[in-house]
């Protein structure tokens, strides 16, 4: 029996709000425009979604009454007002059934915030609390041991509770509510023997950022709660270093929600509630004031001198920053040797070539290994400002595209389907495709090659066939090394940062980007790599970066033709 603890109007959503509103409680933009959002749909409840105080309140009752820390005396935790928000707001929106409307959760929040514990505290809730026959709860992750440490803080939990034991048994692979309502809560990862069949009442995800090909598995997860009537997702994380999988995928839906919600035509989902703890900007990390935006558990379960250790240590070895912004407040970086931040290559601005009206463009192109991924890239400028536009395409051998995919983990087939990457027939490219490529953008946008710049040991043949086709004066040779290479790159990496190059928002140009690291002389010049890791590509990056070469060189010239 959940005791009873609060007043039947009692609302820690409109509480916590209040506090952010006055400016007692300091938040990032994304969690104030969200609670802004979740208390409007209180105070202004529509037949689609309204708050049902008591469904709110029940989670947190349950979570003070039975759940106890497993380091600590065994009393059961007293919840911090934007835990019992957050618990409030995913537990206590309904719709005109009943029904729980939020079905997917999504906690962004620096380490040592408590995730995990309340991803405990759902986990069992969900299997006895919820009011769900047969309930199937399911801790999970790409690999069996990282997909073990929720469920073992509810094992410890279960442990600890005297009550909560009396209704579940704790045996070797699972949590078991047999006799009380037929459910189960066990660990789950990608190498369990069939996730064919499941039939979720609660799948949770436990630090994305750290899943490798994990779209596959939160696909099988999606669709294992499709026959229930109210389940629930519930995702927490820090942010990481893996781009372009499923830490980015739902961020990135996440941001698009919130974009939209005060947006008649901003992208829409009811059903997604996102919670994202971060800094505003990368900037702000040494500002005291700032750090509860990433932390809204600082002074609690994380220590501020814990913090403040960390932070001094970074001011005093800059080497130390990254790694501290990404798992302490929460900013997206790549990885500890690359070039640039997420946050300065990150531009998700769009561009419609119809409007912009572009004559004349300059190319660049990566040709690699002919079994290799291939780049060809146009950037253009239009008279009257200052920034520039970027059209790229990508090639992979066909018979190399699904080995690619499975081996490496990158979703190339995914690229390919959204119209980012060709396949070529067989198992090398032929530059010939390469050629017709820059032929397109000029049939279709109206865009001729001014000039085009190419790495100076690429294929004669190839550079024959476009001088054929564009003209000799059109191609230029660029010598790859720090002479040629590294003042264009420092430009290249400036403009990024002050987002004055607008690529369309490309997956792959964006990989590319955040795979590259950059080779330091003596005298701090510089030019690209990929590091150590067979896997990542940069060819996005280099074959813009020979169109950024020519530009820098024929700049005044071009500035006169457009």
């Amino acid at each position: 029996m959940v005791k009873i603890k609060y007043p039947r109007d009692y609302n820690p959503i409109i509480q916590y709000w209040q506090k952010i509103e006055h400016g007692e409680i300091p938040v990032c933009r994304k969690t104030y425009q969200w609670y802004k959002y979740l208390s409007d749909k209180i105070l202004n409840p529509d037949s689609n979604m309204t708050y049902n105080p008591a469904r709110a309140n029940h989670i947190i009752e349950f979570a003070e009454t039975f759940c106890c820390p497993s380091k600590g005396d065994g009393s059961p935790i007293v919840l911090e007002l934007w835990e019992k928000a957050h618990l409030a707001a995913v537990f206590g929106f309904i719709d005109e059934r009943g029904n729980r409307i939020c079905r997917e959760s999504l906690l962004i929040v620096g380490k040592k915030n408590g995730k995990s514990f309340l991803s405990s505290i759902v986990g069992l809730y969900m299997l006895i609390g919820d009011g769900e026959r047969g309930p199937e709860v399911y801790s999970a992750a790409t690999k069996r041991d990282q997909a073990k440490i929720i469920w073992q803080e509810s094992v410890r939990m279960v442990r600890k509770s005297k009550a909560i034991a009396r209704h579940v048994k704790c045996r070797v692979g699972d949590i078991s509510s047999e006799q009380f309502n037929n459910g189960v809560f066990k660990p789950l990862a990608s190498d369990y023997d069939s996730l064919d069949g499941m039939n979720i009442h609660c799948a949770l995800l436990d630090e994305i950022h750290q899943w490798k090909n994990g779209k596959a598995l939160y696909d099988i997860l999606a669709d294992g709660v499709s026959a229930r009537n109210q389940p629930l997702i519930y995702i927490t994380s820090t942010a990481g270093t893996i781009r372009e999988d499923i830490y980015d995928a739902k961020y990135e839906e996440a941001e698009h929600i919130i974009n939209g919600i005060f947006n008649e035509n901003g992208y829409k989902d009811i059903h997604f509630f996102p919670f994202i703890y971060e800094l505003d900007e990368r900037k702000e990390w040494p500002d005291k004031s700032k750090w509860m935006k990433a932390n809204p558990n600082l002074g609690v379960s994380k220590k501020w001198e814990y913090l403040e250790n960390k932070v001094n240590k970074a001011i005093n070895n800059p080497a130390e920053v990254k790694d501290l912004v990404c798992k302490e407040f929460n900013i997206r970086e790549t990885s500890s040797e690359a070039w640039l931040t997420f946050e300065q290559l990150n531009n998700t601005a769009m561009f419609d070539i119809s409007t912009l009206k572009p004559r004349y463009g300059i190319g660049g192109c990566d040709l690699s290994s002919t079994t290799d991924l291939t780049n060809a890239t146009v950037l253009f400028m239009v008279c009257g400002d200052n920034r520039i536009y970027v059209l790229q395409m990508y090639w992979l051998p066909e018979d190399l595209l699904e080995r690619r995919v499975r081996e490496d983990k990158i979703p190339y087939d995914l690229w390919r389907d959204r119209g980012l990457l060709r396949t070529c027939p067989g198992n090398k490219v032929h530059y010939k495709y390469i050629r017709e490529w820059f032929e397109e953008v000029q049939q279709d946008y109206d865009i001729y090659l001014y000039k085009c710049g190419y790495d100076a040991w690429s294929a004669t043949y190839f550079v024959e066939d476009m001088k054929n086709t564009f003209g000799a004066v059109v191609m230029e040779p660029v010598i790859q090394g720090k002479k040629t290479l590294s003042s264009p790159m420092k430009s290249l990496g400036a403009d990024l940062e002050k987002k004055k190059v607008i690529y369309n928002n490309n997956p792959i140009l964006k990989w590319c980007l955040g795979n590259t690291v950059v080779d330091i002389d003596k005298n701090n010049n510089i030019q690209p790599c990929k590091g150590n890791i067979s896997t990542r590509r940069i060819d996005g990056l280099a074959g813009l970066l020979d169109a950024y070469v020519v530009l820098e060189n024929n700049l005044e010239e071009y500035l006169s033709m457009i």
